[in-house]
């Protein structure tokens, strides 16, 4: 039984929730395919198959309680100034009578320490973080309650040494005002909201804030520069649970922006960062780039179809190759961090590689998190302060981070720019009935499965050998 898969959203449960524990049930049902198109391909370097962009999730999941504290509102950007060589948009007819509203979804984070074990329940409930069979799926909650309850000192320990929560929501609601300012630059007025998925805001608040404001032209911007199933997929999952109940949503056209790594924008901003980082070294050239992305299962990969390893490496070699074009040929390598849990997870493994590449005799590294556009726990205190730690137990001795992309002036421009290109696309999402949905309606079949479920479930979760992967994986 792959009982704890726990996907590649948030490395080593480092996650963060508040001190209520109230089960507040929020979407039910099942996941859909996803049906919006993507404006990836515009203005773009697409080396990417057409299939691998169009994953659509196939299998249908149970959506779990979502722990929460007394909300803390939604974000709506405000304006500043911004944005030379700004792509202006054409005011075509429904420009002027649309009201345009920008979604950017992000994981979120706690803003406590006593946020910590509700935030991990809300990570661990969701059924792409952690896939059970659907015969085991109603153990979804009391699985998520166990691992977040064990694993939150050692969360904790990490916020605390961050500053004691997540800089996270702040950074993103700085990255929604930038945007909005960019996108008034270039001649479109628009609504920016910020939607988390495990802590707040809630994606579904910032929804039904768009709804009270009456938005009728929506962009949904998934802030991972590449799609996976645990990230942009189970933000895409709410979004289509939530649309598919409401008359008014199920109308709205929505353009959802899948993934972004190979806009020429974000490949020139990163190629800014580190070109900029590597002229502090005393010998540039002699410096290994070390691209760190966050991990997930094996499995996704090979059984579910996830793309995101693909897309890592077409990254990579964008990058590399704009860096080559300015005549920088250092050697690189890309692994991959914040694996948990018993599964194998994409390899090389960062912690494995760092000591690798010491005992080779690497002396100086440029560290790249190439999977995260804004600083958290997982650059702040994985990589800046394990990482590091390894790597210079390991024999390298000039060590240097590149800094996630936060409010680059460049990189919120392609945004922009992004959002402009995505707009024509926007169409009502469809969400069509899963099978699986009339299953679990008929109350024959659901005593059925519950029955077996439960008796299965007993063996294996008091087994002398279950009780001890815990015991061996979760401390």
């Amino acid at each position: 039984m792959d009982a704890a898969s726990c996907s590649g959203v948030l490395s080593r449960a480092k996650l963060p929730v508040s001190n209520l524990h109230k089960f507040n049930q929020t979407l039910g049902s099942h996941i859909v395919s996803v049906s919006c198109q993507s404006s990836e391909g515009l203005n773009n370097v697409n080396r990417v198959s057409s299939q691998a962009l169009a994953y659509t999730v196939r299998e249908s999941y149970l959506c779990g309680p979502v722990q929460r504290r007394n909300p803390a509102g939604i974000f709506a950007a405000g304006v500043a100034t911004y944005g030379e060589n700004a792509v202006e948009y054409e005011s075509h007819a429904h420009a002027t009578e649309d009201k345009v509203g920008v979604l950017l979804l992000n994981l979120g984070g706690p803003d406590t320490l006593h946020d910590v074990q509700p935030f991990l329940f809300n990570l661990f409930a969701d059924p792409d973080i952690i896939r059970l069979p659907r015969l085991f799926r109603f153990l979804q909650w009391p699985l998520a309650k166990l691992i977040s309850v064990v694993r939150a000192p050692k969360s904790k320990e990490g916020y605390a040494a961050i500053g004691g929560g997540s800089p996270l929501r702040k950074i993103t609601d700085e990255q929604a005002q930038a945007l909005k300012t960019a996108l008034e630059a270039k001649n479109l007025p628009v609504n920016v909201y910020v939607g988390m998925r495990y802590w707040y805001p809630f994606t579904e608040e910032a929804i039904q804030q768009i709804k009270r404001e009456k938005i009728t032209r929506l962009v949904v911007l998934p802030l991972y520069p590449q799609f996976s199933i645990s990230t942009t997929g189970s933000s895409i999952r709410v979004l289509q649970n939530i649309f598919r109940e409401d008359a008014y949503l199920s109308r709205l056209p929505v353009s959802i922006i899948r993934s972004w790594y190979q806009r020429e924008g974000y490949i020139n901003s990163m190629a800014d960062l580190i070109q900029k980082e590597l002229e502090k070294f005393q010998k540039p050239e002699e410096v290994m780039i070390f691209f760190s992305a966050h991990g997930v299962p094996v499995s996704y990969v090979e059984k579910a179809g996830d793309p995101y390893r693909d897309q890592m490496e077409e990254c990579i070699y964008l990058i590399m190759q704009r860096l080559k074009d300015r005549g920088i040929n250092n050697d690189h390598t890309l692994a991959y961090q914040s694996r948990v849990g018993p599964v194998k997870w994409l390899k090389p493994y960062t912690d494995e590689v760092l000591v690798e590449l010491g005992q080779k005799g690497v002396k100086s590294l440029l560290a790249i998190p190439v999977s995260f556009v804004s600083e958290h726990i997982e650059t702040l205190e994985e990589i800046d302060m394990e990482y590091k730690e390894l790597a210079l137990e390991s024999g390298i001795e000039n060590w240097g981070r590149v800094p996630a992309l936060n409010c680059t002036p460049s990189f919120i421009t392609d945004l922009a720019d992004a959002v402009i290109e995505a707009l024509p696309s926007a169409s009502a999402m469809s969400a069509p009935k899963n099978i699986s949905q009339e299953d679990d309606h008929d109350p024959v079949r659901y005593a059925i499965k519950m029955f077996f479920g439960s008796i299965l479930a007993f063996v294996l979760f008091f087994s002398p050998r279950m009780i001890n992967a815990f015991r061996n994986q979760l401390f």
